[in-house]
């Protein structure tokens, strides 16, 4: 029983594997927290967990009249309001008719389900069955404006997370207006935590930043439309002797694919405050009577066995509970996209030429990216114009498709949420455009966004897209968005509004296409990263994690953005040398042994390799095929850090197999000699290291650590040298072949 609820003392415990989170009604009636973090036993009362002040308290404001020890300033509290003596930053805002900001929502019931409500029009995390998650829905009511406030908590029996969201619901005769309603908020009891997050940019995405808390709010946050590669959605606060596999670690993420908030503000009693949920910059809802507003679901990660506890948390519940669809559990098909290769100048002959070659080199799905529809031949029009281009393709896409292999697979880029004012769709619906009416619109990468806001626009998405996928035999479709959002408006909607029913016009159409389509493996990409969040994994299993396809800057990339994230759902490519977004050169060896970390495939020209490196190739895809579902569905471990260095190791395994990647980016003179230790190996396993015959225990292994072989020393290489010169790297696989007992 995961969620105890005790009616007599308003205090609710919920419970997973190894977390548990507590929270009372205080006497306003007002939710309070109480205890977030390792599972504690359950008792009937908790009472003693709340902290009140023993002497009054000064220079603050009070609720009741002579009480000068009860002040919201000063309580933990579990959902925040402004304007009733709580100063920080609160979870919800609402504008009551009379343009009062002050609301007071107090318990009014609750009840406990079986299994996780689904929520209306949003993505989320789910359950297989009733019986391995509960849900507490806790109804707060403000009885002067008659708006209702739901709070719900979800909780699986044998995971460490707590799902959070909350709705706002009017009951009231006079409309108002949302200004904020977040997804989570929690109090913690001091201030002695890190605050961990990715921050980028194009092509640098997921790049970790550490930073002490102090007073004051310290927040991430995206105004772009999209969850942005500035900062992805999720922060996680770090104890201070955390490290990656050892130290208490409460990570947040939010499950949504627009503007976000993420922060936390520390206060002058050292309570930190962290909040996550839509971005209230620009935001507003309007409710009549008997409208409701859903928030985004915020995931919560607690561990006790730092970063790497947590991460392993959040790969597994995105992995199995968040994905859905016949590609969640299927093993991806090693790929070849031809927008390295060919950019926009290519004809059939050509790509069949590619996709030939590829498949002699063993690669099972040949990708058609941008330029494929009529008029495309630069990146300044035809965007809307989703027909094949006869004079690229004569036999459209299904004669391309009929011209390739019959046992490879074929997939297609589309990039439907943007237009160019050189197509047919704009002189036909300039009104669908999103923007301002009567001010001029900016351009990114000379495009711009149709409004999902509108269902017109989104029926006619799904139309043409549903023409588009059923036109040939398609596997794969890649979702592409290449710009943020400007001047946002509707010429339907209020503007506050017109950000947030973009997200869920998006949520609708890939909700349909998806059962309509169950067969293709869809990849979400933003201009690489701009969009790598939970929502879209919802929806598309996998997503293009950089345009950046360099190997060494990948090590970054990756290492971050896995955090949170599986490695089933980071695209990762081999692509040319020099790297065309770095103009770094780094042999090929490297470059697999970074990507086949992920949804792996090749970014380049399979007709114009060398004889010597199609046999690499062909190596490369014959082994991460005899591997590939260790690779995408073991545990991740990340063990030297490449922001620390300039070294950099993980590792992958499920107990009885196991892949270490050791990474130098740049040679040193007369090199120590060095150790990595190893984890998710079975301590009483006997592991043997292949090609090598050598045998390892488990417990050696992650204690002891697994010895480097030697670098180059600066005088002779001999058989035994595995890494000579800048950017080199090796992999081992180790089988269990026996146990100790």
């Amino acid at each position: 029983m995961p969620i105890f609820a005790n009616q007599e003392t308003n205090q609710f415990h919920l419970q997973g594997r190894n977390v548990s989170y507590i929270f009372t009604i205080l006497k306003n009636g007002h939710p309070g927290h109480l205890y977030y973090g390792k599972k504690i036993r359950h008792r009937d009362d908790f009472s003693h967990l709340l902290q009140l002040p023993s002497e009054p308290l000064g220079n603050m404001c009070f609720p009741y009249e002579g009480d000068q020890l009860f002040s919201l300033e000063f309580l933990k509290q579990e959902f925040p309001v402004y304007g009733t003596s709580d100063f920080r930053e609160p979870a919800v805002v609402v504008k009551h008719a009379n343009g009062s900001r002050t609301s007071g929502f107090v318990y009014q019931s609750h009840r406990i389900e079986k299994g996780k409500p689904s929520l209306e029009g949003l993505p989320g995390v789910y359950a297989h069955s009733d019986e391995e998650a509960e849900t507490l829905i806790v109804t707060l009511h403000d009885g002067v404006a008659d708006v209702g406030l739901e709070l719900l908590y979800t909780v699986f029996h044998e995971r460490d997370a707590v799902i959070r969201s909350s709705r706002i619901v009017n009951h009231g005769e006079e409309s108002i207006t949302v200004e904020r309603l977040l997804s989570a908020s929690v109090d913690f009891p001091d201030q002695d935590y890190d605050f961990l997050h990715l921050n980028g940019a194009w092509i640098r995405e997921g790049h970790v930043e550490k930073t002490a808390l102090r007073k004051g709010l310290q927040s991430i946050d995206s105004k772009k439309g999209v969850s942005s590669s500035k900062h992805n959605p999720f922060f996680a606060l770090c104890s201070k002797a955390s490290t990656e596999d050892a130290g208490e670690v409460y990570g947040f993420s939010l499950v949504y694919s627009g503007n976000f908030f993420g922060g936390v503000e520390v206060d002058a009693h050292d309570v930190s405050r962290a909040m996550i949920g839509i971005n209230p910059f620009g935001f507003e809802w309007r409710l009549e009577k008997g409208e409701s507003l859903q928030s985004p679901e915020a995931v919560m990660v607690y561990s006790d066995e730092g970063l790497g506890g947590m991460s392993a948390a959040f790969h597994e519940l995105y992995r199995t509970r968040l994905a859905r669809g016949e590609w969640r559990d299927r093993e991806r098909p090693v790929l070849i996209n031809n927008w390295e290769a060919t950019y926009f100048d290519f004809h059939e002959d050509k790509l069949l030429d590619i996709a030939g070659e590829a498949a002699d080199l063993g690669i099972e799905l040949f990708v058609l990216d941008d330029g494929w529809f009529e008029g495309r031949n630069h990146d300044t029009s035809s965007l809307g114009d989703w027909t094949p281009d006869k004079r690229k393709l004569p036999r459209g896409l299904d004669g391309l498709r009929e011209g390739m292999p019959a046992h490879q697979g074929f997939g297609i880029w589309v990039e439907p949420e943007m237009i160019s004012v050189k197509s047919s769709l704009y002189e036909e619906h300039p009104d669908w455009v999103l923007g301002v009416e009567d001010r001029p619109l900016s351009h990114g990468r000379n495009q711009f966004i149709l409004d999902l806001s509108r269902d017109d626009v989104v029926e006619h998405l799904y139309r043409v897209l549903s023409n588009v996928f059923s036109s040939a035999d398609i596997m794969y479709v890649k979702w592409d968005m290449n710009r943020n959002m400007t001047e946002v408006g509707s010429r339907e909607h209020l503007q506050g509004e017109v950000a947030h029913r973009y997200v869920l016009g998006l949520y609708s159409l890939l909700e349909r296409l998806t059962k309509a389509f169950p067969h293709i493996l869809f990849e979400s990409c933003a201009s690489g990263g701009n969009r790598f969040d939970p929502g879209m994994l919802h929806y598309m299993p996998q997503t293009w994690t950089s345009d950046n396809t360099d190997a060494v800057e990948r090590l970054k990339i990756q290492w971050g953005t896995s955090l949170v994230y599986p490695l089933s759902s980071m695209g990762a490519h081999v692509s040319n040398s020099p790297n065309h977004q770095t103009g770094r050169s780094t042999p090929i060896e490297t470059r697999f042994h970074t990507a086949m970390f992920g949804a792996f495939g090749y970014e380049l020209d399979a007709t114009a390799l060398s004889q010597e490196e199609k046999e690499a190739v062909r190596e490369q895809v014959t082994f991460f095929k005899a591997n590939r579902r260790l690779i995408q569905f073991g545990s991740f471990h990340r063990l030297v850090s490449p922001f620390e260095g300039s070294d950099a190791a993980w590792m992958v395994s499920d107990g009885n197999e196991a892949i270490l990647a050791f990474y130098r980016v740049l040679a040193k003179p007369n090199p120590s000699l060095m150790r990595v230790r190893m984890r998710g190996l079975d301590p009483d396993g006997l592991y043997e290291l292949k090609g090598s015959g050598t045998r390892y225990y488990g417990d050696e292994l992650m204690s002891v650590g697994f010895l480097i072989p030697p670098f180059f020393s600066g005088t002779v290489r001999t058989e035994n040298t595995v890494m000579t010169g800048d950017f080199q790297s090796a992999i081992w696989k180790f089988e269990k072949v026996g146990d100790a007992r």
